[in-house]
């Protein structure tokens, strides 16, 4: 019985200091992508693809990649869709940075972060799973309900905002996305499946449980194509 009894002690102690374990390392790499100094080459290189925009314009597409790679530190390893093409220019011109690149993604994420394109929705009214991850991260971090968001998160609203050329357009008004060509639903991104699988390494529950379901999506979204 006290075998039983030290054995129990020593699994609960274990477990309490490995989360607390995790907890630090996730905290590090939080305020790491906080913190973070991009490139300057960076900036220049959006005023050059961008020339209609201001410093102050150019620093939030900086600020909306510093926001994407948080996302990507909550996903883990499962995929997130880049749903900005500004904030893709952005991390496009980051990557050419190799070696920085390579170090920054192993301390802030624990891996390396693959680019892939930006990539809207499959519609007007219907999302794949790694635009509903993006949605529901971004969501959870801007503190935005999912299903009856009231504003747009971050990377969601600036290629708009920002005029960008060919930029993806999230609309929270889906009768105007379904009828407009380039315009999304938003609020119809966290109806459906598609976004299970997978926790986050921030310790917190998996996808579905931010509102992936198909519950509350019949008012306003629009329905099917």
């Amino acid at each position: 019985m006290e075998k039983l009894v030290i054995v129990f002690i020593f699994l609960v102690l274990t477990g309490v200091l490995i989360g607390r374990i995790k907890s630090a390392k996730t905290k590090r790499r939080r305020q790491l992508i906080d913190n973070y100094r991009f490139p300057l080459k960076i900036t220049q290189q959006l005023s050059e693809k961008y020339p209609h925009l201001t410093q102050a314009q150019v620093n939030q597409v900086i600020e909306g990649l510093r926001e994407y790679f948080h996302i990507c530190n909550m996903a883990g390893k499962n995929f997130v869709s880049m749903p900005s093409q500004a904030v893709d220019q952005a991390w496009h011109e980051f990557i050419l940075f190799t070696k920085q690149y390579e170090l920054f993604c192993s301390k802030a994420l624990g891996h390396f972060l693959h680019h892939t394109p930006a990539e809207a929705m499959r519609s007007p009214t219907q999302a794949q799973s790694g635009i509903k991850r993006a949605w529901l991260l971004a969501c959870k971090r801007e503190g935005i309900s999912t299903l009856s968001p009231k504003m747009l998160p971050i990377l969601f609203s600036l290629d708009f905002n920002l005029a960008i050329p060919d930029g993806f357009r999230y609309d929270l008004n889906c009768l105007l996305a379904k009828g407009t060509s380039n315009v999304y639903c938003a609020t119809h991104i966290g109806c459906g499946s598609g976004c299970t699988g997978g926790g986050h390494n921030d310790g917190s529950h998996s996808d579905s449980g931010f509102g992936c379901s198909s519950s509350g999506c019949s008012d306003g979204c629009g329905g099917g194509d």
